[in-house]
């Protein structure tokens, strides 16, 4: 098996996370980067937008996320999801995803054959450069685990750190030290799954 198809193996979702981190902030910061940079899409778009969270900020988004859940969660319900939220914030950082909308709409504009797709490709787009930023991080030896609290935190999110309106919130990629295992994975067969043509 190729290094490539092992990082994909070991990218799991792993939800104990801590923040015993041998990366430097700015390494991180760099993996994250050139993951996005490196990823392709449809037309060059590059329509994928990220801000990374470190820190207070990173404690923050999870505060916002827990007042946004608040008041839309049975009371008793609730402390099972404070302490899912927990379990994030005691992770080292977020990845927050964005797809920019304004290179969307001049694609549709410029090329109206295919305007019904640019918002797919540019989800498309968003998924691929989330599993390679996933993926790098797993190689750079840190957990992840992928959440999608948009589209309740968006506003808040947006006023907090300043987000342009032509930035839409896609995902919430958690990352830090690996503080326990992943679940099982199960997979469906392959001839559920794949159909090889000659």
């Amino acid at each position: 098996m190729t290094t490539f198809l092992e990082s994909l193996k070991n990218r799991r979702s792993f939800y104990a996370l801590g923040r015993n981190v041998n990366l430097s902030e700015d390494e991180i910061a760099g993996v994250v980067k050139e993951a996005v940079k490196q990823s392709p899409t449809a037309f060059n778009a590059q329509s994928p937008r990220a801000v990374i969270l470190l820190g207070e900020a990173h404690e923050k988004l999870w505060a916002i996320v827990e007042e946004a859940l608040k008041p839309l969660t049975p009371p008793e319900a609730f402390p099972n999801t404070q302490q899912k939220l927990e379990g994030f914030k005691n992770g080292f950082g977020t990845v927050l995803f964005f797809k920019e909308t304004d290179t969307v709409k001049h694609l549709q504009d410029e090329f109206a054959l295919y305007a019904d797709n640019f918002p797919v490709w540019a989800e498309q787009s968003n998924g691929i450069a989330t599993a390679n930023t996933w993926t790098a991080l797993e190689e750079a030896g840190l957990g992840a685990n992928l959440q999608h609290y948009n589209p309740v935190i968006d506003a808040a999110v947006a006023k907090e750190w300043d987000i342009p309106a032509n930035w839409e919130l896609r995902s919430q990629l958690v990352f830090g030290s690996k503080e326990g295992e992943p679940g099982e994975k199960e997979y469906l067969a392959d001839d559920v799954r794949f159909r090889v043509i000659r």
